[in-house]
């Protein structure tokens, strides 16, 4: 998930930054520490608010129950970003029309906003920005200047905790992120609702496709993923274990065990053999990955019954 639906505020003149959310606006007047602020402060992150009142039966029911609190700690932005081969960015020349089918095609409310390329970002641009200024009509305007529109992102490292950067999110009242590397680069993105879902669950909207969108069994013994697909998913689907031994923490989509098996990016057309015989053809593909893979089971085990996966 990339996505949520929240209202932001017009761009800033202070560019975000690497702090913490302490310098907060209002003079004096500390900022507020929000929901989440508040239960990390329960959870032992600030000893000294014992005399703090009660938390609402909201806090209460959020602390007790949400088995992914943890998360907020043991997690950082690395474990949770999307990866840089897969972020969705305009650059900020982009046209009108250009704009409005990136935003029709992927279901996403916010998209980053780069000058050159994805290592010079300038922000991002909001649907309902665009909407708002330019209407839903099909008449372009005469002319269209998107760095206008543009509202502000946070540039954070992935070592960061994702409970730090959700309070930062919180009260700088940003809801994306650019995960940074130590040259500067950009590694990754993170936005709001990807660290909700590390506390809560997972959280569907009208856009998400469910597993069932991952993969299409084409004929018996066959089927077409896409390569993002959760391995473990796949292993359940097809009832055959793909992925042990030192590799099991290394691997989590099938778009990453056939480059491990191909030991580069295969190219379409390519196909990879697994070493129990399944056969993996690359069916979409660029230079940098992986798209959708045909996968077909050795023909003497189609029919016939697979070998389980430990659990199922």
């Amino acid at each position: 998930m990339n996505e949520t639906r929240n209202t932001d505020p017009p761009t800033s003149s202070e560019p975000a930054g690497w702090s913490d959310g302490s310098d907060g606006e209002g003079g004096d007047k500390p900022p507020s520490r929000g929901l989440f602020g508040r239960i990390l402060g329960r959870f032992g992150a600030n000893p000294g608010d014992a005399d703090e009142p009660p938390p609402s039966m909201m806090e209460a029911a959020v602390a007790g129950q949400a088995p992914g609190l943890l998360n907020l700690r043991r997690k950082s932005v690395d474990d949770v970003a999307v990866p840089r081969a897969e972020i969705v960015a305009v650059p900020v020349t982009v046209s009108l029309h250009e704009l409005v089918e990136v935003f029709r095609e992927h279901g996403y409310s916010r998209v980053p906003v780069h000058r050159g390329n994805l290592d010079e970002p300038l922000g991002l641009i909001h649907l309902k920005d665009l909407a708002l200024k330019h209407g839903f009509g099909i008449r372009a305007p005469v002319r269209f200047a998107l760095r206008p529109l543009l509202r502000p992102l946070l540039y954070v490292p992935g070592s960061m905790p994702i409970g730090a950067l959700l309070q930062q999110m919180q009260q700088k009242r940003i809801h994306m992120a650019l995960v940074i590397d130590e040259y500067g680069g950009v590694d990754g993105l993170v936005t709001i609702e990807d660290l909700v879902e590390q506390v809560l669950g997972e959280i569907d909207d009208e856009h998400d496709e469910g597993k069932e969108g991952l993969w299409v069994q084409e004929a018996s013994g066959q089927w077409l993923v896409q390569s993002r697909a959760p391995i473990e998913a796949v292993e359940a689907e097809i009832g055959t274990r793909l992925v042990s031994g030192e590799y099991e923490e290394e691997i989590d989509t099938l778009g990453g065990l056939v480059f491990m098996l191909a030991g580069h990016v295969p190219a379409q057309g390519e196909v990879v053999t697994h070493e129990n015989g399944i056969r993996f053809e690359v069916v979409d593909a660029d230079a940098r990955r992986v798209k959708s893979i045909r996968l077909r089971l050795p023909e003497d085990s189609a029919g016939a019954e697979e070998t389980p996966v430990d659990g199922a």
